[in-house]
């Protein structure tokens, strides 16, 4: 069989309504098979070249992304999944920050899917090429049992930050409202407090922290 890499880049960025949502990021696809439709950035595998290469080949060539540390999610084997051929695709989960999403707008064969409970979000079309839409929800997954515990595991925010910045964040990835109180007795012992404050909140300046 032929071998391919497929990554789903997740961040958190503004829909179309200005609401931070936990998104995937999208390639329209240029070659006859899918052709014009959104999916995954992908890439087959070349002679011997290993899979970490090809994924940051892949996300350079095709999103003009550099400097990421791509995780191994899943491999698809199903012989049918491609009509190319029969086509094993090693599934990769990558994270963009969230100051860098916004840079990737500008990209007319890029876009910002938000994600709905697992899936990616695209108006006009109903599902993802081949089984991408099995890696999103793989990703989707992966990506918020590791907020479960740990304060902003992917380094989606950059240091210092409040805790509120913090809850929000997580807010936005699992898609659903968190106990203040409960959020803040959970992750302060996984932060160091720094000497800077917000000084843009109501009332007492709120601290800034940094991750252990």
């Amino acid at each position: 069989p032929s071998v391919a890499v497929d990554i789903a880049v997740l961040s958190v960025v503004a829909d179309d309504k200005g609401v931070d949502r936990l998104s995937v990021l999208l390639h329209r696809r240029a070659t006859a098979t899918e052709k014009g439709k959104w999916g995954l950035p992908g890439s087959f595998l070349r002679e011997r070249e290993r899979l970490s290469d090809a994924v940051q080949r892949t996300l350079l060539d095709k999103c003009g992304i550099s400097g990421l540390t791509p995780r191994q999610l899943l491999v698809l084997d199903d012989p049918g999944r491609d009509e190319r051929g029969w086509v094993l695709s090693v599934a990769h989960l990558d994270v963009v920050p969230v100051t860098d999403a916004l840079s990737l707008f500008s990209r007319v064969d890029l876009c910002w899917a938000p994600v709905d409970g697992s899936s990616a979000v695209v108006p006009g079309q109903r599902r993802l090429p081949f089984d991408h839409d099995a890696i999103v929800a793989e990703a989707v997954a992966r990506f918020r049992a590791d907020h479960a515990d740990a304060p902003d595991p992917y380094r989606l925010l950059e240091e210092p930050f409040t805790v509120r910045e913090l809850r929000h964040l997580h807010e936005d990835v699992l898609g659903e409202r968190l106990q203040k109180d409960t959020f803040r007795r959970a992750m302060l012992p996984h932060l160091v407090a720094t000497q800077s404050t917000d000084s843009g909140s109501v009332g007492r300046p709120a601290r800034r922290y940094r991750r252990r």
